[in-house]
């Protein structure tokens, strides 16, 4: 045993015992809330920097008067607890002040993604049914297209924050400026806030929506709590002296939990862009002094595969916490960037189970104290495996299993708004009558990662045949196969994820079967995806076949397609492949394979 090693897991002790403390669920009726806390900052912190974006910097102090505006702006417009608010906005200070302020009178915050348009953004407007809709000037365009279709009144219910940096359109008479109406309101804390408890729902956070309809998750305050707390105290472990590097979109969790999150419980400031940079990466950390940095596998990615500086180390980082970063570029990557500390986590907006590595290990997203299991799933079939019983099986000690996470009062399933998709990631009869397990979709298998206090480590291993990701985002087979199979010349398709060298995830790739005597119209079927699907849904590539194989209850079969992928040098059927930054398809030649074996095609 190496006693470097354990002596630095022994030095985490404590951190973990006060982790544990704090982690321990309060009662859902109990007050408290993000305003709240922030309120608190606010008071202990209140001259120290909170953000600096784009050339302004507030303090806390600042940041908690301009959410005290808009709280009482809102209020004056007939909004309060159990009402829901739709927010578009990229990330500037004024989201934040904006959800502050919302979740001080117990609104319901819907965070939208700011790349939505048409159906998708009027279905996440109206499936929350939200009271008013306060947007960014820079998508002001967006919403004006998808107004019509909103159960809003023009003129009464749109609030934009115009957008100074971008020199956009004026205020255009369908909507209130919010930022001006609400500038000489008062900036004392709105007494409301000591009424919001922990079981109120403080945000819906959208899935990602394969087919531009996503599902709204459900957020409570206690679990935001609870979330950001862990990144403070153990994730980040960041104090008021720290600051937080944030580039990923406020609208998801890993940066509004995770990254926002910790620094409104701890008193750290943040540095937020509006969209991640490779480029401007190290001189933004450089000239704003960042210590820990927010991520997702794939922005890491792109930081590694940037060109490499001598002095790439020569910075003040030193930890980072997010998911997605992968075993072949880990090491590389903390050693080129002087990371100490890499916090990989692992979770889902509506889940209830969490893992994080708190104890420092290399390449694992840690280990969790929810109750979890890990059962057999077979990929061929896409099928839970069950025993005579009718239970499920646990695997064995180093094998992949499906994850799943008890469901009970201390660890509830906040699913979606929508109950029928809610019930369907439950699973019941687990492990025994009247049992109930969130079916988290992914496989995952324990690893040996040396002296860990007795706590397993996990590694992720894949998702399960329904669903992939790629480009960060969950990508539904069934749903993209759906939008194919009305395309007019097919038959039949059958849609599942394969393995790009040098890329994180698996792009989508599509079996097609045609109908009789039909040729395949491939620029037809560029244009059907493209109208129809978001850029991270569309099949990367597409396989003809003259069948496709099914089981005995007509399911589609995967595994075979999955491990024969785009290779078309075993395989017989005609492949064709959308290149990266393309909307078209093209047959795929042996010299393209060869480019994107050797990890150089740039997906």
């Amino acid at each position: 045993m190496n006693i470097r090693e354990v002596v630095s897991v022994l030095r985490d002790v404590p951190v973990l015992l006060a982790l544990k403390k704090g982690m321990q669920p309060r009662p859902l009726d109990e007050k408290d809330c993000l305003g709240a806390v922030v309120e608190r900052t606010a008071r202990n912190f209140g001259a120290l920097t909170a953000v600096v974006c784009e050339g302004e910097s507030v303090t806390w102090e600042e940041l908690n008067a301009r959410a005290n505006r808009y709280a009482h702006f809102l209020k004056g417009a007939g909004l309060g607890a159990g009402d829901t608010v739709s927010i578009m906005m990229e990330n500037r200070i004024e989201f934040l002040a904006l959800l502050i302020a919302t979740n001080k009178l117990g609104i319901t915050a819907g965070l939208i993604n700011t790349n939505l348009r048409g159906r998708p953004l009027i279905h996440c407007v109206n499936v929350t049914a939200s009271r008013k809709c306060v947007f960014g000037g820079e998508v002001q365009d967006a919403i004006n297209e998808a107004k019509d279709e909103f159960d809003l009144e023009q003129g009464a219910d749109y609030f934009v924050v115009p957008d100074g940096s971008t020199n956009g359109s004026p205020v255009p008479d369908w909507a209130i400026d919010m930022a001006a109406a609400s500038a000489n309101l008062s900036v004392e804390d709105p007494a409301e806030t000591a009424e919001v408890t922990l079981g109120q729902t403080a945000m819906y956070i959208f899935t990602s929506g394969t087919t531009g309809l996503p599902k709204a998750a459900v957020m409570s305050n206690r679990r935001y709590l609870m979330t950001a707390g862990l990144s403070a105290t153990a994730g980040l472990r960041c104090t008021s002296k720290d600051r937080i590097y944030i580039c990923l979109p406020l609208y998801h969790g890993t940066a509004l939990m995770v990254g926002a999150g910790a620094a409104f419980m701890s008193g750290a400031s943040m540095f937020l862009r509006r969209r991640f940079s490779a480029r401007a990466f190290l001189p933004d950390v450089r000239e704003h002094g960042c210590t820990s940095f927010i991520y997702v596998g794939e922005l890491c990615r792109y930081l590694n595969n940037s060109n490499p500086l001598p002095d790439d180390h020569d910075n003040p980082l030193h930890t980072m916490m997010g998911n997605g970063l992968r075993p072949d570029i880990w090491l590389d990557f903390k050693r080129r960037f002087g990371i100490t500390r890499v916090t990989e986590f692992y979770g889902a907006s509506e889940g209830n189970v969490a893992f994080a590595n708190l104890l420092n290990k290399d390449c694992t997203f840690g280990m969790t104290s929810s109750k979890v299991a890990l059962v057999r799933y077979d990929v061929d079939t896409d099928e839970i495996v069950r025993g005579p019983d009718g239970r499920c099986i646990q695997v064995e000690q180093g094998e992949p299993g499906l994850l799943l996470g008890h469901i009970s009062p201390t660890a509830r399933f906040e699913g979606y708004t929508d109950a029928e998709a809610t019930e369907s990631k439950v699973l019941h009869g687990v492990l025994e009558d009247g049992d109930s397990w969130f079916n988290t979709g992914d496989l995952i298998k324990e690893v040996d990662v040396g002296f860990s206090l007795g706590y397993p480590h996990y590694q992720f291993v894949d998702r399960t045949g329904d669903t992939f990701r790629w480009k960060s985002e969950n990508v539904s087979t069934n749903e993209v196969g759906e939008i194919i199979n009305g395309f007019g010349d097919i038959e039949f398709c059958n849609v599942y994820g394969v393995e790009v060298p040098g890329a994180d995830g698996r792009a989508g790739m599509a079996a097609l079967r045609l109908k009789a005597g039909c040729e395949l119209d491939v620029d037809g079927l560029a244009a059907h995806v493209a109208r129809e699907l978001p850029p991270y849904a569309r099949p990367v590539f597409v396989r003809v076949q003259s069948e496709i194989e099914v089981t005995g209850t007509f399911k589609m079969v995967k595994g075979d397609l999955k491990r024969e992928g785009y290779d078309i040098s075993e395989i017989d059927d005609p492949v064709y492949v959308m290149k990266p930054g393309s909307t078209m398809y093209e047959a795929l030649d042996p010299d393209y394979l060869e480019t994107i074996r050797n990890g150089s095609a740039g997906f």
